[in-house]
């Protein structure tokens, strides 16, 4: 069956936000920054709430269908939703807010603290959100030379029954090829060095920096890559 990537839509959100949950499941990022202890009541705040996830994840996308590249693959005559993608566009180095990024990010805190005061912390280790986004920004400061700026590949999924099909090719390919055509580089994190960063390479991308995210010995680490314009697959 042939596949088809489009844009995102509201009547694909349910199947995108399922599609995320389950490739994301066992990721060591996720399981490191929400509690995910089995001894804890389903009802305790301080542990992870599968609902408030998908409510969380629903507001993302459509944060993402106004102001990023949000992509979904689906069969050709179906409206199951096989992948995800989600891309930030490039901001040049020079970029002032405009006030429609202003608008956009009250637009964005104020949902989602609706959503925690509806549904509660949902389990999110607040402490180890913010080591992460430390991290994030040290290696974002470091790497990101290119005063053009960068398309960032913030989730890029495929559902197991779906994989080895070529899907996560065709949604990479969707964006990568309008970033070579305007010569920008491409930027991801990933949080498996293996087999993410081999499966990456094939598209291009080069590891470019480790994030380091402790919490008192408790760590993870995540992987920056960086695709050059027109860069053909890695070998290393």
């Amino acid at each position: 069956m042939s596949v088809r990537v489009s844009l995102l839509t509201e009547a694909d959100i349910p199947g995108a936000v399922t599609a995320i949950q389950q490739a994301f499941a066992e990721d060591p990022y996720n399981n490191w920054v929400f509690d995910k202890s089995t001894h804890v009541n389903i009802s305790s705040p301080h542990q992870f709430d599968p609902q408030r996830n998908a409510v969380s994840l629903g507001i993302r996308c459509r944060w993402g269908m106004r102001n990023g590249i949000f992509h979904v693959a689906k069969g050709e005559g179906s409206d199951e939703v096989l992948g995800v993608a989600c891309w930030l566009r490039p901001q040049r180095a020079d970029h002032r807010p405009s006030w429609y990024d202003w608008v956009e990010d009250w637009r964005l805190w104020l949902s989602q603290v609706g959503m925690n005061l509806y549904y509660g912390r949902g389990g999110l280790n607040v402490k180890r959100y913010y080591i992460w986004k430390k991290a994030q920004a040290e290696a974002q400061s470091s790497v990101w030379t290119d005063p053009q700026g960068y398309y960032f590949l913030n989730i890029m999924v495929v559902l197991p029954k779906a994989q080895h099909r070529g899907i996560g090719r065709l949604m990479m390919k969707a964006v990568t090829d309008r970033a070579d055509v305007e010569g920008r580089k491409c930027y991801l994190e990933s949080s498996r060095d293996v087999p993410n960063m081999h499966i990456y390479g094939r598209w291009g991308f080069q590891f470019a920096k480790e994030l380091e995210c402790d919490d008192n010995g408790t760590g993870i680490k995540l992987f920056a890559m960086i695709r050059e314009p027109n860069a053909g697959p890695q070998t290393k």
